[in-house]
């Protein structure tokens, strides 16, 4: 017993020493890879906490304090939004903190690329206190968490533009025949995607016997924007390409699904009801991925604030700069000279507050917190109107960005 005592004394002090090396090797050179595990790690604390706090969650009086206790699925809620919550003040208050920041003298720069260790306390202790707070609070959250979530996929609207024109400017930019029969391939690859999932969307959201007049115009209004985003890229004067036309289209009809899913269970339309705990689980791993990869390519992307809100040469932009540097020497030239920042970092921050609600919403299956008679309230609806909306922004922004350069040409886009 005495030597298991000390194998296991030494297997921790090992272990801390290995996290304090780990996270004292954290640098500029690797700071938003650090912010990227933060939030993986985040998610992951969420998943567990769903599948396993509920009973203490129901032995904590000042949570649970309803005269008749709810069901197990609303303490699982509860977990995650708290976490939750917390994970968007940690981010929320980092993103004030660098407000403002121009160059790498500020001292604020240091804060966004050290001090991991105080960084990880505080987070552990942001998320541990809201596990303190009111029910109403988290159910404030919950309601504004609908909002931000709509704003982290506009963000990743953004992204996925900057992706597919810069995807279809560098296959054309090659000038050889087999680019152009890749960029051919590829774009009716995406159409027949399209229109196959169309019927799929037809058959599960649209069944016979039932006046389902909503659904019909969700689905046929997106195969209208699809044939929409063809016409618009091909025209003469736009003299665009099918490529980036037809991955957003297949795009519109993943959040058409996206939205017609989330119809609540017993609406006679939504025809994945008897299979909803198969779809909610797919839906939710598509999800969460979909969400890891965006925070990491806007991390990639030099926070992604740079493509959005800053201009290509804008010493901001650092579209064109590495997330790492190529040698130390790179590093310490940034020492000499007051240089810019290559991104904003409040920005950057932002995208990580957004992400948490979303991300919320993706655990939670987009459910709300409990009024006072502490019954889950079903809150399909909502989901399914920021879901289309945001399909609706997409076609905005992606029919924007090829119109305003003839509109505007002496104006660089």
């Amino acid at each position: 017993m005495w030597a298991a005592s000390c194998l296991a004394s030494c297997c921790a002090a090992c272990a801390c020493e290995a996290c304090r090396t780990a996270v004292g090797s954290i640098g500029r050179r690797s700071a938003r890879i650090a912010y990227c595990g933060l939030f993986a790690l985040s998610l992951l604390a969420s998943w567990v906490l769903r599948e396993v706090a509920a009973p203490l969650l129901q032995s904590i009086p000042w949570i649970n304090h309803f005269s008749k206790t709810p069901d197990r699925e609303w303490f699982e809620t509860d977990a995650v939004l708290r976490v939750s919550l917390g994970n968007f003040l940690f981010f929320t208050i980092l993103a004030v903190i660098m407000a403002g920041i121009k160059d790498q003298k500020d001292p604020r720069d240091k804060v966004h690329h050290g001090g991991w260790m105080a960084k990880i306390f505080c987070w552990v202790v942001i998320v541990f206190l809201m596990f303190f707070v009111p029910n109403g609070v988290v159910s404030f959250y919950e309601s504004i968490s609908k909002f931000g979530s709509g704003l982290f996929l506009l963000v990743q609207v953004v992204l996925l533009l900057d992706f597919v024109h810069g995807w279809n400017e560098n296959w054309v930019a090659k000038d050889e025949q087999f680019w152009y029969m890749a960029l051919l391939v590829v774009s009716v690859v995406c159409y027949i995607a399209t229109f196959s999932f169309s019927g799929l969307l037809f058959h599960w959201f649209t069944p016979s016997g039932q006046d389902c007049g909503l659904n019909m115009f969700f689905i046929v209004s997106t195969l209208i924007l699809v044939f929409l985003f063809a016409i618009v890229a091909l025209h003469p004067k736009i003299n665009g390409s099918l490529l980036p036309a037809s991955v957003i289209g297949l795009y519109c009809t993943y959040l058409c699904y996206s939205g017609l899913s989330s119809e609540p269970r017993d609406y006679e339309c939504n025809g994945l009801h008897n299979h909803s705990k198969a779809m909610s689980t797919s839906s939710l791993t598509l999800g969460l991925c979909t969400t890891i990869l965006s925070v990491v390519y806007s991390a990639v992307r030099a926070g992604s604030s740079a493509t959005v809100l800053s201009a290509p040469d804008s010493p901001r932009a650092g579209a064109d700069k590495p997330l790492l540097p190529f040698s130390k020497a790179d590093e310490e030239d940034t020492k000499e000279v007051a240089k810019p920042v290559a991104y904003s970092y409040s920005f950057f921050h932002l995208i990580f507050s957004l992400a948490s609600m979303y991300s919320a919403m993706l655990l939670t299956g987009w459910s709300t917190s409990v009024g006072e008679s502490g019954k889950l309230v079903d809150v399909g609806w909502p989901s399914v109107y920021v879901r289309m909306a945001t399909q609706w922004a997409t076609a905005g922004l992606f029919i924007w960005s090829l119109v305003a350069p003839l509109l505007f040409p002496d104006r660089e886009f």
